[in-house]
């Protein structure tokens, strides 16, 4: 890396720092929202929303079912990115009861455009919180739809009937961001670049 300059895809702060030290720094101002992801049919969708949850410093990804999943669409992304793993809906909702600041419980709101759902839009998102997408084409599992305190759709104003889960996981994401985060000084992919004084590796 030295010989031929740090070609990771990271911001220009965190050139040639280790990969432990970026995670290590990540760790100290990583956001309290989660994002999960059902993954029964090999979604192709989770490597987009590990990126995009790296890219707003989301605490975890949480991907329920499958453990294996398509890493390209991560590009890399994952190495930097805490990722958990759910058996099932029922052992991420019960993670989630105790996961929260001194044991508190996290909210768990379902994101998908169904019937009786509530406009992502002006809903009052919490701080801690998990964010909760189905399965690409089939949405949300009728275990999640049971076990979120809510179900949240993403307004659409054209002709198709729904985006992909990494689309809306993205939008969702950023309406977190928007209402909770501090965005001055993150508008360009090198902002913060720094001297890091670390040995690459």
């Amino acid at each position: 890396m030295l010989a031929h300059g740090d070609r990771r895809n990271v911001v220009d702060r965190y050139r040639y720092w280790t990969l432990d030290a970026v995670v290590a720094d990540l760790d100290t101002r990583r956001h309290p929202f989660h994002v999960a992801i059902e993954n029964w049919a090999h979604d192709m969708n989770i490597g987009s929303v590990v990126r995009t949850a790296n890219a707003f410093a989301a605490a975890e990804v949480h991907i329920v079912g499958r453990r294996r999943w398509n890493r390209r669409g991560a590009m890399v992304t994952d190495r930097y990115q805490h990722v958990r793993y759910h058996p099932t809906v029922e052992d991420l909702l019960t993670w989630a009861r105790t996961a929260g600041p001194a044991g508190d419980p996290l909210p768990v709101l379902g994101i998908d455009n169904l019937p009786g759902s509530v406009p992502l839009e002006g809903y009052p998102l919490p701080r801690g919180c998990v964010l909760l997408f189905g399965q690409e084409s089939v949405g949300l599992s009728d275990e999640a739809r049971a076990g979120v305190v809510d179900v949240l759709h993403i307004a659409q104003f054209g002709s198709t009937r729904s985006i992909n889960a990494g689309a809306a996981a993205a939008i969702a994401m950023h309406a977190w961001i928007a209402r909770h985060a501090d965005a001055s000084g993150h508008g360009t992919a090198g902002h913060g670049s720094t001297a890091a004084g670390l040995p690459a590796g």
